[in-house]
């Protein structure tokens, strides 16, 4: 079974803080509680309604949002907290009774939207599906994706990619859009309705795509290969995932001074993305690194 692990972020509210998981709590349902006999059908909301600075109880997909009475500071309590959270669900502890989740079952929009790619198109939806992005371009790859493995039945699915709240699949040529998106739409939203697994609970861990495995990997490299991440995270990826695709760092040598990334989803194959490589990233990183960079190569994921 995999580890639940939380960790404290804050908000734009200083009596909230929000303690986020690395895994799914909800099936894509929300719950809020103002007091203890409200949170009836929430036995973990229960248990933080003891502590007595609590305020109101809010359960949503990976993560558990707190409200505190004005009696403490979140810096004093907010680690005890997180423990407590960690510890409880650790220990197997109910997140939402099972019926009151049926009786709470909110319905999910899905939209479709083209990208520059004309392989792919993006599947928008109105909640978070996953905690980190996972490509998968073969059903064998796709075993720790439930929703992955059903979309490659579809006889036209090359690939699929899933990001925080899209998922982007690439057709083969046997199909048009035109004719596939209505369908391949209406497939997701009942799937994410039904409160089906889009990815297992151990996905992440097992990809090492987990946040402290990321941070942990982070830290074993190079500063130039450290400024060249920072630079593709801040300026790159959030033009890239409105594309619903990803750029991935693989590495950097400092002797031909050549970068390696992966284009992922749309980005992969992408008639654009050549131009855009080397007009686009490997100027700014030129620009932004002097003397650092000479060429930026990509592979398609």
């Amino acid at each position: 079974m995999n580890t639940f692990k939380v960790s404290v972020q804050e908000t734009s509210n200083n009596t909230i803080v929000k303690f986020e998981l690395n895994q799914f709590i909800t099936k894509h349902q929300s719950f809020e509680f103002n007091n203890i006999d409200e949170a009836k059908a929430s036995p973990l909301a229960q248990q933080l309604f003891y502590l007595p600075f609590v305020k109101k109880v809010y359960i949503s997909g990976n993560f558990v949002a707190v409200e505190r009475y004005d009696i403490v500071e979140w810096n004093d309590v907010q680690d005890e907290v997180a423990e407590q959270i960690e510890g409880y669900l650790n220990d197997g502890g109910i997140v939402i009774e099972e019926a009151s989740s049926v009786t709470k079952k909110v319905p999910v929009t899905v939209y479709a939207e083209s990208t520059p790619n004309p392989s792919v198109m993006k599947f928008v939806t109105n909640k978070k599906i996953v905690t980190t992005l996972f490509e998968f371009t073969s059903i064998d790859e796709a075993k720790l994706s439930p929703l992955a493995t059903e979309l490659f039945h579809f006889p036209f699915v090359k690939s699929v990619f899933i990001d925080e709240n899209y998922v982007s699949i690439t057709k083969y040529d046997i199909a048009e859009w035109q004719d596939i998106t209505v369908q391949v739409r209406e497939f997701i939203k009942h799937y994410i309705e039904n409160g089906k697994e889009v990815v297992l609970p151990n996905a992440a861990e097992t990809l090492q795509k987990t946040t402290t495995q990321v941070d942990d990997h982070f830290e074993t490299l190079d500063d130039t290969s450290k400024e060249i991440i920072n630079i593709l995270e801040e300026y790159v990826k959030p033009a890239v995932a409105s594309d619903g695709g990803n750029i991935q760092f693989i590495s950097y040598d400092e002797n031909t001074k050549n970068v390696s990334v992966m284009l992922q989803g749309a980005c992969s194959g992408c008639p654009s993305s050549t131009y855009t490589l080397k007009s686009g990233i490997e100027n700014m990183l030129k620009e932004m690194l002097p003397g650092k960079i000479d060429m930026v190569e990509a592979i398609n994921g």
